[in-house]
């Protein structure tokens, strides 16, 4: 028999109210400090972190949990502190099978996504789905 449960999602009195969330494979922008120079993620599993132009870092959630994110000016100061939780989306469904776990996406309908505690079959089954849509578009817009 089949189970749904929500996707995992962290405690809120765990995390400072300051902290940034980001949704699992969505990406967020973030103001730096002026004279931010360097970035550092504690943990590259659960997020990363580009500089771009403009003072802006972009925030990509990679796997659950909470990591912590430092921003360093030129000589090593750090000017900012913060920390990184990444959430499954609102819309996503987990299932149990037995010990098997699918997880999926409902934003509008139902589909299978990857997701990091999946069964190894449904998450290489899915990896095969996504390749193939990915492919199919790459060839429908001309490969560009």
């Amino acid at each position: 028999m089949a189970m749904l449960l929500p996707a995992p999602a962290p405690a809120g009195d765990r995390y400072p109210s300051d902290a940034l969330l980001v949704q699992m494979d969505e990406a967020k922008l973030v103001k730096l400090p002026d004279l931010a120079a360097t970035i550092i993620i504690g943990n590259p599993l659960i997020a990363d972190a580009t500089i771009q132009a403009g003072g802006l870092a972009v925030l990509t959630g990679k796997g659950y949990g909470a990591t912590n994110f430092i921003a360093l000016d030129r000589k090593g100061n750090a000017l900012l502190e913060k920390t990184i939780i990444v959430q499954a989306a609102i819309d996503t469904v987990v299932v149990y099978k037995g010990i098997e776990r699918q997880t999926y996406n409902c934003s509008p309908i139902c589909e299978p996504v990857i997701s990091p505690g999946d069964s190894e079959q449904f998450f290489n089954r899915t990896l095969v789905q996504s390749t193939t849509r990915s492919t199919q578009a790459t060839a429908a817009s001309g490969g560009r």
